[in-house]
């Protein structure tokens, strides 16, 4: 079972939005989008990234970086830049995809200009907490040097032609590049996670948790016991209370529990399913044990849950509507931006 691929899937993407712009020095663009995961593309020149109490980041031609959290930064020519920073989300509205960016007209003719991709994706933020906090503010793929990824070469001239014009279904083609450049970048990082390094993806690496995993997140609604999956983990219940607690930071049920909260919390932020049917969906006979476990994850009743996320939902899509950009431009043409 591939138990990477059962955790991406809970996670649901479900967009993915890009600019490309071009910018000659001095030049630097802000973007912060908790909740969503966001990445540059260096496609041509080179960038500094710059966050908080980190060191300065160097991204060359080639480059991807992505900041799993949304975290605040700014990307821009030099660390020292004289450029006053410009917010770059704006011109990633939903409905200025593949729009382009500049900072003067003739920023494409300077040698020094630095052709970049920027883009977000959401994500349920709920079901990717565990994977989230496992992952480092950035993970940075680089593009040049000895033996970069061929699958980043593949996906960078793939989405560089798509974000050039508006074309029929770009939206989802642009979304499936999004989940895969994220995906691979997750890929890669898992890969270098050593065993017994105390990390939630250390698990992943181990065929006897990995196994759990998957049962877990395959089949959520089952009434698991800690002997039922320690004898599918091929191991004693002891052993494998011990290795999972250890690896993953809490007991075997406790994560079953966490993950069945997480699942009903989506059913009742996105559909009209009532609660005693959320509660049977995620394995749970009484809805009044649904009820209580699930105040106890997240301090509040079921009910009281789904009405605070309607009403966030609409005060979000009423903000989206107050959001200032300089309009949909979907040509190849520049979208002009003083920086």
């Amino acid at each position: 079972m591939d138990t990477l691929s059962l955790i991406l899937d809970d996670m649901h993407f479900d967009g993915v939005v890009f600019v490309s712009s071009v910018n000659a020095p001095p030049w630097s663009w802000r973007l912060a989008t908790p909740g969503l995961a966001c990445a540059h593309v260096i496609t041509q020149g080179q960038a500094w990234l710059m966050r908080d109490d980190a060191e300065p980041l160097l991204l060359e031609t080639g480059d991807l970086v992505v900041l799993p959290n949304g975290t605040p930064h700014h990307i821009q020519d030099r660390p020292q830049s004289a450029a006053i920073a410009q917010e770059l989300l704006p011109h990633m509205a939903q409905d200025v995809v593949g729009a382009r960016v500049s900072s003067s007209p003739t920023d494409g003719d300077s040698p020094q200009a630095c052709h970049l991709i920027s883009t977000h994706a959401r994500f349920d933020v709920h079901m990717a907490a565990p994977l989230v906090r496992a992952l480092p503010p950035v993970l940075h793929v680089r593009g040049l040097g000895e033996a970069p990824p061929p699958w980043l070469a593949v996906g960078l001239q793939f989405l560089a032609l798509e974000v050039m014009q508006r074309r029929p279904a770009q939206q989802a083609i642009l979304n499936r590049i999004g989940d895969i450049l994220f995906m691979e970048c997750i890929r890669d990082h898992v890969e270098t996670v050593a065993e017994g390094s105390g990390n939630w993806l250390a698990a992943l690496k181990d065929r006897a948790l990995s196994t759990a995993l998957a049962l877990i997140h395959r089949d959520p609604q089952h009434n698991w016991t800690v002997p039922d999956l320690a004898r599918e983990a091929c191991l004693s219940r002891s052993a494998f209370a011990d290795r999972f607690t250890q690896t993953l930071g809490e007991p075997p049920l406790t994560y079953l529990t966490r993950h069945r909260m997480r699942l009903a919390a989506r059913q009742l932020a996105h559909s009209a399913l009532s609660v005693g049917k959320v509660a049977d969906q995620v394995g749970y006979a009484s809805e009044a044990a649904f009820s209580q476990a699930f105040k106890r994850e997240y301090g509040v009743s079921p009910s009281v849950w789904r009405l605070r996320q309607t009403d966030a939902a609409v005060a979000a899509r009423a903000q989206q509507h107050l959001v200032p950009h300089t309009g949909p431009h979907l040509g190849p043409g520049p979208l002009s931006a003083a920086a």
